[in-house]
């Protein structure tokens, strides 16, 4: 199922995203969703990072450890 959305772009993106729609041969819907699925995991992956590093449990590697270990 999927739900329609409606937004404002301004010309300048609007011309980018037409221009990649024509270059790809795909609907502007398909490159927007294509976009927002793209931002959203990397949304994800930097909440990921933020927990972690605020995670006063989660061990730190010190570069020179993490040397030691690759053997570098």
């Amino acid at each position: 199922m999927s739900i329609p959305i409606s937004i404002r772009l301004p010309d300048d993106i609007a011309e980018r995203l037409d221009n990649v729609a024509r270059e790809t041969e795909r609907p502007r819907s398909f490159i927007v969703q294509k976009a927002v699925e793209s931002y959203l995991e990397d949304f994800a992956d930097l909440q990921i990072a933020l927990d972690r590093l605020r995670d006063t449990a989660d061990p730190v590697v010190t570069t020179a450890d993490m040397r030691k270990i690759l053997g570098v």
